[in-house]
């Protein structure tokens, strides 16, 4: 990050979180292609086109076919040997390795590998609230709710050690709503579950290419 970016030069890191099997894709939905890419691959570079830094990428099940998807990106990849306990060991696992790597980190943005219209500029909104309003959490608005990817300050940290089991970055959001500010990232409406969600996407961009060409 430069000076026109990162104003007071607090350091910001992002979170990639990619450690589920997906079960209700029947496949690793980290390695499904979308417009010449695999998720997992598209979102690392989103990442790290992004203004922050270090970029963590948290994997976990199939890991040998996920970590060979993203080797030569320059992030650093966690194995989450807890991935089966839920959404909430992979973003400890992700904030115990930021720490460690950047000791100085002010904020983390959590985001995930499964919202592939999510790009590098959304993402920096994020901070650009943050360096507005200096609130503990900056969350996207999307469908009417609240939701990742979001901005966590160091203050708020210790706040993910409490959860459990698949609850994640939603539940600190809420638990903050009277201190937190919004960006509006429609974008991060669309996330992939299912093969009809992974359908639909194609689809909707197919319409959108044909509706551009008109």
């Amino acid at each position: 990050m430069d000076e026109a970016t990162n104003p007071d030069h607090r350091l910001i890191g992002i979170i990639v979180l990619a450690a589920g099997a997906a079960r209700r894709m029947n496949e690793p939905k980290q390695l499904l292609r979308f417009d010449g890419k695999t998720l997992l691959r598209r979102a690392a570079e989103t990442a790290v086109a992004s203004i922050y830094e270090p970029t963590i990428v948290v994997l976990g099940a199939n890991f040998e076919k996920t970590k060979a998807e993203i080797a030569d990106l320059p992030v650093e990849i966690v194995f989450n040997a807890d991935w089966p306990r839920g959404l909430s060991a992979s973003i400890k696992a992700g904030l115990e390795n930021l720490l460690k790597i950047a000791p100085e980190i002010a904020a983390a943005v959590i985001t995930l590998a499964d919202q592939p219209l999510v790009t590098a500029n959304h993402l920096n909104l994020l901070a650009e609230k943050f360096y507005q309003t200096n609130t503990p959490v900056i969350a996207a608005v999307y469908n009417e709710t609240c939701g990742v990817p979001a901005l966590f300050t160091r203050a708020v940290f210790d706040d993910f050690k409490a959860l459990s089991g698949d609850k994640g970055a939603k539940a600190i959001i809420e638990k903050h709503r009277a201190v937190r500010a919004t960006v509006d990232l429609p974008a991060a409406e669309f996330d992939i579950d299912t093969p009809e969600d992974f359908s639909k996407l194609k689809s909707d961009v197919k319409l959108n290419i044909a509706e551009e060409a008109v």
